[in-house]
């Protein structure tokens, strides 16, 4: 089954790539094929048919064969035992970095806030896209594939996966331009999210279908033989709205199924621009138009670059319908966005498609400046939901020049100023819409021709403004004016902050505010000195603990051991300190040859973790994990009996040494669960010693593990295998 697939594949690729060399498609499709060989998905069916499936998706896009191979391995590096720098030297950089674009992060510990695992998530995925356009698309497409094959997941995770999808992807893809991805992301997640009113949908709108389609047939009959009369080439159909579109409206508009009457439209493809406006005569001849119902999207394209003439008109039985009109170089950027014209496709793109795939793109940049200037994932993640926003409308404005700026609806003239240049909004006094001076609070309409007054004497932006604009990208540039301004006081309030935390943790603030840790903050969080942390720390945007806590883990990490813990070491154990050397424990502790060793059971560290010694008295070192609470929370005095160690690698009689782990497993409840946990522990045979299995009020599954591994990756082998039991939400590594 999956060859067949694979030769469809090809099939498709081959009705609009001049190449007849498909080997490095046919070498990425054996890789994946190795790869993937022992895994299924849900429904059952072998895994390989899903990155085919989205390989495919990216050829009806007819994208290049460096899209179609990163479709076919996107998953093989998430997945499998395969790497990054493999695929770099099997394939090619350029192969390697979209595969590595789509790649979920990894090593996330257990303990992180899921919401900040989705927003770092998509901080990587966003600036992959900023590299690479190709990236969205891939994810994209394996967005649209698991959306279809949605069904055999549990509903919790079904309706966890569709809401993100609504939030997220089905609006990057209206932003591309590509409906054709939009549409069934949108009714698809519309199906999970509210099957009720998804199905008392299709039931109304099936009732009326008979009647719709002889109406429109009539439409356009009539319409195609007067624009034949004419001499206009054009092709004319009729389709149905898609499903969330009209519930949308239902819901934007207050009003029953009833009420909605352009559920169909009728659409004309023709030739050129000219004859756009030659058919739309031709309509407007032949049917009355709606006042207010003309939208002129060729003179005024929409963000994402669709260009056609809407006019709503009254049909020959006095019923409205909508036409569309648009050229057929329109109709494929419609249909397929930034993927009908973009700089990797084979021959060369022309100024003018460049400069509109830079415009379509103009939105990801800001998402670039909004993440660059938020610390705070939970606020960029809401930043980027409420931009992305599927129900938010937009208006169009005019500059005094006749440029047009589209705004989100309910946009005020402060947004309007912020969108033109960050300046122009900073030194803001008023503004004058159609030639009359309006408040600052006033909702811009539609067509308005706005001037902002600015002066020099000005202030800055008010924080009242925060309460009054709509769009995220003013929000961001006035919390950013905000932020310089204060600069001074937000450092003095950052460094108090984490003089109090440090206090009250009993943390050394002298030990970990030096240049070696501090440096590791600056790079994971993106600034250029301390004094920056400390200023995002007053204003809000990044939270002490957190700092506080990162500075401690790099002091934990690379400090060196006092000269009195090597005294403390010599007077327990009559050691040499000039060597080290493999214990029998597979420990190396720094400065200590053929040390006892023993494994504390708070925390049961196995191979791969990082782990830290403590000497004890007249019982040798015993090996934590670093991030084990009673480390944690040693006092002053005891910290210095702290002596560093790591895993050294053993040969291979030795390496068949077992460690005790413990997990919890926590799942919703249902019949067979225990059985599914259990085939999962026999197949990976895991030797487990003991299992106990309990539920709680809220109807939720726990599985307590203990068993013995051989180190982190079988671990995590096994913990991937588990979360892929129906029902399975979360998966801890207990303490004993």
């Amino acid at each position: 089954m999956p060859d067949k697939i694979y030769m469809d594949l090809l099939e498709v690729i081959r009705k609009y790539h001049p190449s007849e060399d498909f080997s490095m498609i046919q070498k990425a499709y054996q890789l994946a094929k190795t790869a993937h060989e022992r895994q299924l998905r849900k429904s059952g069916e072998p895994y390989i048919i899903h990155p085919l499936a989205v390989a495919h998706l990216l050829a009806e896009l007819e994208l290049d064969k460096e899209s179609i191979m990163a479709g076919i391995l996107h998953d093989v590096v998430e997945d499998t035992e395969y790497t990054i720098e493999y695929i770099t030297n099997e394939f090619s950089k350029e192969v390697a970095l979209l595969v590595d674009g789509v790649t979920k992060l990894e090593k996330i510990p257990y303990s992180t806030d899921k919401e900040e695992i989705q927003a770092e998530n998509y901080r990587k995925m966003f600036l992959a896209m900023s590299k690479d356009i190709r990236v969205i698309l891939i994810k994209l497409a394996d967005r649209l594939h698991n959306m279809r094959t949605l069904r055999y997941k549990s509903e919790e995770k079904q309706k966890k996966i569709a809401k993100e999808t609504l939030d997220i992807y089905a609006p990057l893809a209206h932003r591309l331009g590509i409906s054709k991805f939009k549409i069934e992301l949108e009714d698809l997640s519309f199906r999970y999210l509210n099957p009720e009113a998804y199905y008392d949908l299709v039931e109304k709108i099936a009732r009326k279908r008979d009647d719709r389609i002889s109406f429109v047939d009539k439409i356009v009959v009539d319409i195609k033989g007067e624009i034949d009369r004419i001499g206009i080439k054009a092709e004319v159909d009729g389709r149905p709205k898609h499903f969330f579109s009209i519930y949308k409206k239902m819901v934007g508009q207050n009003k029953t199924i009833d009420q909605i009457y352009d559920l169909f439209a009728v659409r004309a493809v023709v030739e050129s621009v000219k004859d756009c406006y030659g058919v739309l005569g031709v309509i407007h001849e032949m049917y009355k138009p709606i006042p207010g119902r003309f939208k002129d999207y060729i003179a005024m394209p929409k963000p994402n670059m669709y260009q056609s003439l809407h006019t709503t008109v009254i049909g020959p039985e006095g019923e409205p319908f909508e036409m569309q009109i648009r050229t057929y170089e329109m109709h494929r950027t419609a249909e397929y966005g930034i993927a009908a014209h973009w700089k990797y496709k084979e021959g060369k793109t022309t100024q003018s498609m460049e400069q509109s795939e830079e415009q379509k793109l103009n939105w990801l940049r800001q998402i670039l400046e909004w993440q660059r200037d938020m610390s705070d994932n939970k606020e960029f993640l809401d930043v980027l939901k409420s931009d992305l926003d599927v129900f938010a409308d937009q208006v169009y404005a005019f500059t005094p020049s006749g440029d047009v700026i589209d705004l989100p609806a309910g946009s005020t003239p402060i947004d309007f100023a912020y969108h033109i240049h960050s300046a122009v909004g900073n030194k803001m006094v008023g503004a004058r819409v159609n030639g009359k001076i309006v408040t600052f609070d006033y909702k811009i309409k539609n067509g308005d021709r706005i001037e902002i007054i600015t002066s020099q004497n000005s202030h800055g932006p008010s924080r009242d403004w925060l309460n009054i604009i709509k769009s995220s990208q003013a929000k961001s540039k006035i919390n950013q004016w905000f932020r310089k301004e204060f600069k001074e006081d937000n450092i003095v309030r950052g460094k108090e902050l984490i003089e109090k935390y440090s206090k009250a943790k009993g943390i050394p603030l002298s030990d970990i505010i030096k240049p070696e840790f501090t440096q590791a903050v600056k790079r994971k969080y993106g600034f250029k000195d301390w004094e920056a942390v400390c200023a995002a720390i007053g204003h809000g945007g990044l939270k002490e603990g957190q700092i506080v806590n990162r500075l401690y883990e790099e002091y934990k990490k690379k400090i060196k051991v006092a000269n009195k813990n090597s005294e403390v070491v010599e007077e327990v154990f009559d050691i040499n300190t000039s060597t080290a050397k493999q214990s029998k424990s597979g420990i190396v502790v720094k400065g200590v040859e053929d040390l006892a060793v023993r494994f504390s059971k708070c925390c049961n560290p196995v191979p791969g973790d990082e782990i830290i010694g403590f000497i004890t008295r007249g019982r040798g070192v015993s090996i934590h994990r670093t991030d084990c609470s009673n480390i944690i929370n040693l006092s002053e005095l005891e910290r210095h009996r702290l002596i560093e160690a790591e895993w050294q690698s053993l040969d291979e009689k030795e390496s068949s040494r077992l460690y005790q782990v413990e997990i919890q497993i926590i799942s919703s409840n249902r019949v067979g669960l225990l059985y599914d946990v259990s085939k999962v522990l026999t197949e990976e045979r895991i030797p487990v010693k003991s299992l106990n299995a309990r539920s709680n009020k809220g109807d939720k599954s726990i599985f307590n593990v203990t068993m013995d591994i051989n180190g982190v990756n079988q671990l995590n082998k096994l913990t991937k295998k588990l979360r892929n039991i129906e029902g399975v939400e979360e998966i801890i590594r207990t303490n004993s």
